[in-house]
This record gives C-alpha cells, sequence and structure tokens, in this order.
C-alpha cells in the first residue's frame, strides 16, 4: 500500500470576495496554492469588481462569518489566518473574537480602501479594528494610506515610516509591516517589533497593473507562518514573492490589471 499524502500547511483567509479575480480571497487562494499550502476561505462580503473599481458591495451576516469559521477550524484545523475586507464594526468584532480563540498565527491586512480608491471598510469600523482586530495580530501589514486612516500618521518619507510603526504598534500586534510602494524610488517596506527593524527594498517595476498587491502579500506571510517560519523569515520570502508577481502583472479589462499569482510556475516553464 501506497503511504498517505502529506498534508499540506492548512492557511485561511477571512476576506471578500472579488468577482475580477485580482484581490480578495481569490488572490488569497491562488497565493496559498503557489506557495505550496492548502487555501480555505471564510466569505465576509460578496464585491461586484473588475479591473476599472468596485461597483457594489454586500456584507455577509455576522453569523454567516461566524459559521463558516468554526466550520472550517473546528473539523479542518489551521496553521495561520489571514484577515482582509471586514466591511464593518460588527463583522471585525465578530472575527476578532474568533481569532483570540484560535491559537494560530494571524496576519492582519488592514483593508480600508480599493486599488480603485472605494471604500472597503465602514468609517464606524475602525474603532474596532484598532481595540480589537490588531491586538490579536501576529503580523499587520498597511499600506500608508491604511496609516494614515488608523493613526492619522501622514507617511511622505522612511522616518515617517518608523514614526507610523510605533503607533501602529501601540494597538497591539505583535509585528507590523509598513507598505511604503507608494514612495518615491525602490519599493521600500518597514518590519519592524518595536525593537527589530527590517528594511525590505525591492527595485520597481513600470508596471501599473498591480490590482491584488496588499492581498498577496499578507497571505504570502500567512503561508511562511504556517511552515513555522519565524516572522522575519516569513516576510522576506513574502516579499521576494510579492515582487515577482507585480514584475509579471499584466492587463485585464479596460482598467488595472492583476498581479501574476503564478509567475513562478510560468518562469519554471
Amino acid at each position: 500500500m501506497s503511504a498517505p499524502a502529506p498534508i499540506p500547511p492548512r492557511v485561511l483567509t477571512v476576506a471578500g470576495s472579488d468577482s475580477g479575480g485580482g484581490a480578495g480571497v481569490q488572490a488569497d487562494l491562488k497565493t496559498m496554492l503557489a506557495l505550496g499550502t492548502h487555501g480555505m476561505s471564510v466569505l465576509t462580503a460578496v464585491t461586484a469588481q473588475n479591473s476599472l473599481g468596485v461597483q457594489g458591495a454586500w456584507e455577509l451576516p455576522a453569523d454567516a462569518v461566524r459559521a463558516q469559521y468554526r466550520s472550517v477550524v473546528d473539523d479542518i484545523g489551521v496553521q495561520a489566518v489571514k484577515t482582509g475586507m471586514l466591511s464593518s464594526a460588527v463583522i471585525v468584532d465578530t472575527v476578532a473574537g474568533l481569532l483570540a480563540g484560535t491559537g494560530a498565527p494571524v496576519v492582519v491586512d488592514p483593508v480600508g480602501v480599493s486599488k480603485h480608491g472605494d471604500a472597503l471598510l465602514a468609517a464606524e469600523a475602525l474603532d474596532s479594528v484598532r481595540t480589537k482586530l490588531l491586538p490579536v495580530a501576529t503580523v499587520a501589514t498597511p499600506n500608508l494610506d491604511e496609516v494614515t486612516q488608523l493613526t492619522g500618521v501622514t507617511v511622505t518619507d522612511e522616518a515617517g515610516m518608523r514614526r507610523a510603526a510605533a503607533e501602529v504598534l501601540a494597538f497591539g500586534p505583535r509585528w507590523v509591516v509598513i507598505k511604503g510602494g507608494h514612495l518615491p524610488g525602490d519599493a521600500v517596506d518597514l518590519l519592524t517589533d518595536g525593537d527589530e527593524e527590517h528594511w525590505l527594498r525591492a527595485p520597481r517595476h513600470d508596471n501599473r497593473h498591480t490590482h491584488g498587491t496588499g492581498c498577496t502579500l499578507a497571505s504570502a506571510i500567512a503561508c511562511g507562518l504556517a511552515r513555522g517560519q519565524d516572522v522575519p523569515t516569513a516576510v522576506r520570502g513574502a516579499k521576494e514573492y510579492v515582487t515577482g508577481a507585480i514584475r509579471a502583472g499584466f492587463a485585464l479589462g479596460g482598467g488595472i490589471g492583476p498581479v501574476d499569482h503564478g509567475w513562478r510556475a510560468r518562469t519554471a516553464r
């Protein structure tokens, strides 16, 4: 008899659906597959979304979110969880409570707006993100716009990234990645826990098709943590993966196309 196939690390995304397939749960699951893990999902919202923007969004009831989560975690188990679009205070509160009792590493991508500037988190939910979600995060991954939403800090340079990191860490995550991709020059991110600092740099690629970068980075970090990597190792690997995905991003529809989650497989052909 053949030996049973090994079970890959299990990673759960708790996020909204992107019908265009470039971000959200769809991007998360593609990333998890590309990085050799078993992806699972809890849908928090359904969006009508394409390369031009978000045309509509419908939040799921908190009971539906809770039932999906318990169904997966209680039977299958999980080695890491990633959160994305949570849309409202009641969903944030529900998810934060579930995460607090799970015992797996948590990557929080505090999604506030889409790539096109469409709001994906109600303003009244920000306090719940600060006081309930970020305290259960192993790693938080805000971009510069999300930093401003959460802290009021406007970042214009690398010194500002360090100040922003301190502000976000004050809410309780163990580590924070301040994503500086909107600054001029190389694409630089700062990973810190308040003591260690890791500046992660990559060349900037002249490619406008970058839809899904934030979801992809956070999911890739979760994959590393599920494999037992420490946070700096997981973040460095995720940065390498998302840099390649940005380089290979492709046109889709009439607007901003997605990053290429399968770029490594295509490169290997």
